[in-house]
């Protein structure tokens, strides 16, 4: 009944999402950027939740983790995809530093300083604090590239750059999921040992997984076919994980990566498949994140100032630093780092898979304060990126002018 509950909300809150009359970029431009991004189901999330309104209870919200583990596994599936194995290999050294650079400023710029008062407010044990302080810096260490790819195909912003700006935002993914392995680790039995063995199970599990679905799609032709297969093989990768409690999201990548590995028809299969319930299975479980905030934990609120300023001062100076690794490599805008504001959704992923395997106080805290700071860092984004569109088009018109020399030789 709270799943039927949860669809009929979500279904009711996509009519409202698509509504141009009130969606109206020139009417509303703050709640139509909300809209596209999937941010404003998270806000609706935490209205309805058990902190506000209360329409969906605490109880509601426990029977329906099962629902948020198999979102996690299939976002995880999509990301594992992402990995080329060709397009990684064709990738130059500078880029990969490049994007270590900016995602690794950000995370330390977050992890170390609020690993303090994590320290002091709970009174925990360091391991535990520092895994806790990690997983915001790897929520801090990661970022969206919509704003660029809707630069470059409005035409506000060159080609290159933009493919650019996004490759760079894809490739710090693997920053947040290593660090999330590393706070699993730390936080889920609190012996460092256990703890990784539990995160390699749950890449076992995955790459099993992706070896079993790449077998039984190999010789599938028909379409509905290869779709029910796949789905279903998805909803295991989460669903195994979440029974054995273990990481759909991590169990998830391990299957996408394989599928990727092994390349051909299959991955291309599955990765068609998926691509059809992917926005879906996104807004869903956005608003089960958002349903899952408290919003009346005044030490969340006063550790968000803090995160949000310390990350964009992060990536604002990893983002000169990439510039300068990737010179003469790759094509960046100028302020660079402006465009690396928005945070993106497997943020969200992130610390929702840790509130699942690491139930408490302290995790519940990260959640509000990563989801309240995604919300508000795409707004901040959408300010910061008219800064990177600005120097653009000051580069273009430097570069279409000609100097003083240049004139009268043309003279």
């Amino acid at each position: 009944m709270q799943a039927l509950l949860v669809f009929l909300i979500v279904a009711a809150l996509s009519l409202l999402a698509s509504s141009r009359s009130i969606l109206d970029p020139g009417r509303f431009p703050a709640l139509a950027q909300l809209a596209a991004s999937g941010l404003l189901f998270l806000i609706f999330g935490a209205f309805l939740g058990p902190s506000l309104l209360g329409v969906l209870s605490a109880r509601n919200l426990e029977s329906l983790s099962p629902l948020v583990a198999l979102g996690l596994g299939t976002g995880g599936v999509l990301l594992g995809l992402n990995l080329e194995p060709r397009l990684l290999r064709l990738l130059p050294r500078p880029v990969y530093a490049a994007a270590v650079a900016h995602a690794g400023t950000a995370f330390l710029f977050v992890a170390l300083p609020l690993s303090v008062p994590l320290l002091l407010s709970m009174g925990l044990r360091p391991m535990v604090a520092v895994g806790a302080a990690a997983l915001l810096g790897a929520a801090a260490s990661l970022s969206s590239g919509h704003f660029a790819v809707l630069g470059y195909r409005n035409g506000r912003m060159e080609r290159a750059r933009g493919l650019g700006v996004a490759l760079l935002t894809m490739m710090d993914d693997a920053v947040g999921l290593g660090v999330l392995a590393l706070g699993l680790v730390l936080g889920v039995t609190g012996n460092a040992a256990e703890g990784l063995g539990l995160v390699g199970l749950a890449l076992l599990l995955g790459v099993a997984c992706g070896a079993l679905l790449a077998f039984l799609t190999y010789s599938l032709k028909d379409l509905a076919e290869q779709t029910t297969v796949t789905l279903g093989m998805v909803a295991l990768v989460g669903g195994a994980a979440a029974y054995l409690r273990l990481s759909s999201l991590l169990a998830g990548v391990a299957c996408g990566a394989t599928l990727a590995l092994m390349g051909g028809r299959t991955a291309e299969r599955v990765a068609r498949a998926l691509s059809r319930v992917e926005r879906p299975t996104y807004l869903v479980l956005v608003f089960l994140v958002g349903s899952h905030i408290h919003a009346r934990d005044v030490s969340a609120w006063a550790l968000l100032p803090a995160f949000v300023g310390l990350r964009f001062l992060g990536k604002v100076l990893g983002g000169r630093f990439a510039q300068r690794l990737t010179a003469g490599v790759l094509d960046l805008p100028p302020r660079f780092g402006y465009a690396l504001i928005s945070q993106g959704g497997l943020a969200l992923c992130l610390v929702a898979e840790y509130v699942l395997l690491v139930p408490g106080s302290l995790s519940q805290r990260v959640l509000d304060v990563v989801a309240v700071g995604a919300v508000v860092n795409e707004m901040l984004a959408h300010g910061a990126f008219r800064h990177v569109l600005s120097a653009e088009r000051r580069a273009s018109a430097s570069r279409d002018t000609p100097s003083a020399g240049d004139a009268g030789v043309a003279a």
